[in-house]
C-alpha cells in the first residue's frame, strides 16, 4: 500500500511500487488528464508536478512519491494557472490539444518560479514539452501573456 496526496486528497493505493505514477493516475484513480505520450519521459505529455516540481509520471514509479504531494492538470489551481489557462484560451493555443495539459503544467511551474520569464526561460522551462501541431510560437506567446495578466 502507497500513500501520496493528490489535488490535496490523500490517496491509497494497492499497485507495485513499480508501477509508473501515469499508470496510477489515469488506471487506478481516473484521473485522465494526464496523457501518455512516450513511455519514456522525452515528450512531457504526462508532467505533473510532484512536491511543487514539474515531472514526467511516466517514468516516476509509484514508490517514489510515497508521502509526496502530487498535482495533475485537474487540480492546477493558482494565480499561475489561472493566468495560463486564460491565456491559452486567449491566443488560441492548442490545436489537437493532446500534448496541452503537459504543457499547461510545465508553463505554470515556471509563472509560479519566474513571474516575468524571458524567452530563454521560456525554452528552458518548456524543453522537453513536444508539440506535434508546433504551436511553439503560440505557446511562448501565450506565456508572456500570463506573464503579464498576472501583473495586472
Amino acid at each position: 500500500m502507497t500513500q501520496f496526496t493528490v489535488n490535496g486528497e490523500v490517496r491509497d493505493v494497492e499497485v507495485a511500487p513499480d508501477t509508473p505514477l501515469l499508470w496510477v493516475l489515469r488506471d487506478e484513480l481516473q484521473m485522465t488528464g494526464t496523457k501518455f505520450g512516450c513511455g519514456v519521459a522525452m515528450c512531457g505529455a504526462c508532467t505533473v508536478h510532484i512536491d511543487g516540481v514539474p515531472a514526467r509520471s511516466c517514468q516516476t514509479m509509484l514508490g517514489d512519491v510515497a508521502g509526496a504531494e502530487i498535482t495533475t492538470i485537474e487540480g492546477v489551481n493558482s494565480a499561475a494557472a489561472e493566468a495560463i489557462q486564460a491565456a491559452w484560451a486567449e491566443l488560441n493555443v492548442p490545436q489537437c490539444g493532446y500534448c496541452q495539459s503537459g504543457q499547461i503544467m510545465s508553463a505554470t511551474a515556471l509563472l509560479a518560479e519566474t513571474p516575468k520569464p524571458t524567452d530563454a526561460d521560456i525554452d528552458a522551462a518548456m524543453d522537453g514539452n513536444l508539440c506535434r501541431c508546433a504551436t511553439y510560437v503560440r505557446i511562448r506567446a501565450a506565456i508572456h501573456r500570463a506573464a503579464d495578466l498576472m501583473e495586472a
